[in-house]
């Protein structure tokens, strides 16, 4: 059958893939699994649960949860009765929550567990228009999202049938809110069809079957894994939830899947952990290693680089990279990234070890994949985020821009008509606000944020990104940002990965054993990034080259306000909370 809406990949799945684990997830220490059958059991008796509570075709249902079966179980229930879920970061603040219940007027909300359900019990006090609360965990005094299911299980399945009919591709499926650097969250509508165009126009460049089983970690609240999660689906692929971040190691050990997303800041950390271990190694053992990582750092997809070179790389894949894949779960095939640009170098390593990293670009706007660099070298050039996919019209504009056209671009902002309109021109196409330009006619390369680009004083533009990017090539920067609107030159903000940083005084005899604070002011660290962005200025041209640095002693979080939920830094708060500092480094003596 075709999927037209979210919900019939549970029919297509039964139909055609019916699986014993469609979903699984370790609970008190064993991977619980959920059947397909069971899958739709549970959705059905949400639908007929929200049905009995007064939740009907068009109304707003929450979902607040990191990633398990209870997710997708909500996602359906509400999908089939033709309501729009509402889904949001566990991690946003009780204004924000407060600020998306009333501007979405949500009637119920699904929420993990006691420390949010207090957050929305909080945001909700002077809300009666949120009529009800489920929690997934149970949680003392809230009602238990099994109390729902038992209400669902005295209905009939067979009523919700004409429901279901009744909801048509175009429908609103969910408004996903997006936080933004500036103002509150705005609310991006997207339709059943918008997400599952999206899901065929990438089919081809994800090689996924019924046989493989999917990691998921990323938050299925953001588009780029509530997308592929569908397509997971559509195809049969078997999706076990990581339990944390911080065990995730010990996750693709056990579950062993053939594929993952992740963001690129993931990636960064796996590969300085693979390189920090690589430094405590010992005499041959210590050149074996970094001779293997040297010669991934000089891969590329795009290239034969001779009989010598593939000899080399075939002995350390067999000597050091089998021991990476092994560490990843031993049957990966490809890494798909997203939400943020990946360095090349580790496209090229991870290549290098057989697994293919898929670097992918889009926005929430867009369902969200505009281009993504395919599994086969002649649909992936590293450096690149690869082809546009099918069905998608991507053109460059005069100044740069990259503008869209496609069935997976969204409806509009909700209750935002003007803020809609201002993103598409005359012609209908959709801008980005991302800088770009074709490599070879085939390959999509981003380049900046259009917003985030800067004049000096000096009428020269600044792509912070780009700088960015490189000076986190580094492990031993944990963030940066670019600043210098009208000024004579950029300058950047720079916060330590301080494990590595710490591991670099021992070796070279400065005392660590103090505060960040106080550790970000020896001379001799100072110096020593001083000369790092010196090294990393060489690839830019003369106005780009950042001239001053101010080391920082504490990370940029979500917590502190300083970075949105897909963490990317909010540059005016963080200008803002650090005005004297950057002042600083203009009136100081340039000559420094």
């Amino acid at each position: 059958m075709e999927v037209r809406r979210s919900f019939d990949i549970l029919t297509h799945q039964l139909a055609n893939t019916p699986k014993a684990d469609c979903l699984a997830a370790k609970i008190a220490g064993t991977w619980q699994k959920t059947s397909t059958q069971q899958v739709q059991d549970t959705a059905n008796q949400v639908s007929l649960g929200l049905l009995s509570l007064g939740i009907n075709k068009g109304d707003k249902v929450a979902i607040i949860s990191m990633n398990r079966p209870e997710w997708m179980f909500a996602d359906f229930g509400i999908a089939q009765l033709g309501a729009t879920s509402v889904p949001m970061y566990p991690s946003i603040t009780v204004e924000d929550y407060k600020y998306i219940f009333k501007d979405a007027g949500v009637k119920a909300v699904f929420v993990a567990d006691k420390a949010l359900y207090a957050k929305v019990k909080e945001a909700t006090a002077a809300l009666p228009e949120v009529q009800h609360v489920f929690t997934f965990d149970k949680v003392e005094g809230a009602r238990h999202f099994s109390e729902l299911l038992e209400i669902g299980k005295k209905g009939d399945p067979a009523t919700l049938e004409p429901l279901k009919a009744a909801v048509q591709p175009q429908d609103l499926l969910t408004i996903i809110y997006t936080s933004g650097t500036t103002g509150n969250p705005k609310g991006v509508m997207l339709s059943h069809n918008n997400i599952l165009s999206n899901c065929r126009n990438s089919q081809r460049f994800v090689p996924v079957t019924a046989n493989d089983k999917a990691l998921s970690f990323l938050p299925l609240c953001h588009i780029f894994e509530r997308m592929v999660t569908y397509l997971y689906m559509i195809n049969g692929v078997s999706i076990y939830y990581a339990e944390s971040m911080e065990v995730i190691a010990d996750n693709l050990r056990e579950v062993k899947p053939e594929i993952f997303t992740t963001v690129p800041r993931l990636l960064e950390k796996v590969y300085d952990k693979i390189v920090a271990k690589g430094h405590t190694l010992e005499g041959a053992k210590k050149g074996l290693f970094f001779w293997a990582l040297d010669l991934g750092l000089k891969y590329d997809n795009q290239k034969d680089h001779g009989f010598l070179y593939n000899t080399q790389l075939k002995l350390a894949n067999k000597l050091i990279f089998n021991k990476w894949r092994e560490a990843l779960g031993g049957n990966l095939r490809c890494i798909v990234s997203g939400g943020g640009a990946l360095q090349p170098r580790l496209a090229r390593v991870f290549w290098a070890a057989g697994i293919r990293v898929m670097e992918g670009y889009g926005l929430t706007e867009t369902s969200p994949v505009i281009a993504v660099g395919g599994f086969e070298p002649e649909n992936n050039m590293i450096g690149t985020v690869g082809p546009i996919i099918d069905n998608t019209q991507v053109k460059i504009a005069a100044d740069g821009e990259i503008l869209t056209k496609s069935d997976s671009v969204m409806v509009g902002y909700y209750n935002q008509p003007e803020l809609t309109a201002k993103e598409f021109d005359a012609e209908g196409w959709f801008h980005t606000g991302d800088i770009g330009e074709m490599v070879e006619g085939k390959f999509l390369k981003i380049t900046d944020r259009k917003k985030e680009m800067f004049k000096t004083s000096g009428g020269k533009y600044i792509a912070p990104q780009v700088i960015e990017g490189k000076l986190k090539e580094s492990p031993l920067v944990e963030q940066a940002m670019v600043v210098g609107a009208d000024q004579k030159f950029p300058a950047a903000l720079v916060i330590p990965n301080f494990d590595d940083l710490k591991g670099w005084c021992k070796r070279n005899g400065v005392d660590c054993d103090c505060s960040n604070e106080e550790l970000v002011k020896k001379e001799k660290v100072v110096e020593m990034y001083e000369d790092l962005v010196k090294k990393y200025n060489q690839g830019f041209a003369q106005w780009e080259q950042v001239k001053k640095i101010a080391l920082l002693p504490q990370l940029w979080t979500v917590e502190t306000g300083e970075m949105t939920p897909t963490m990317k830094v909010k540059r005016k708060i963080i200008t803002e909370n650090n005005k004297s500092l950057i002042e600083g480094l203009y009136s100081r003596d340039e000559r420094r």
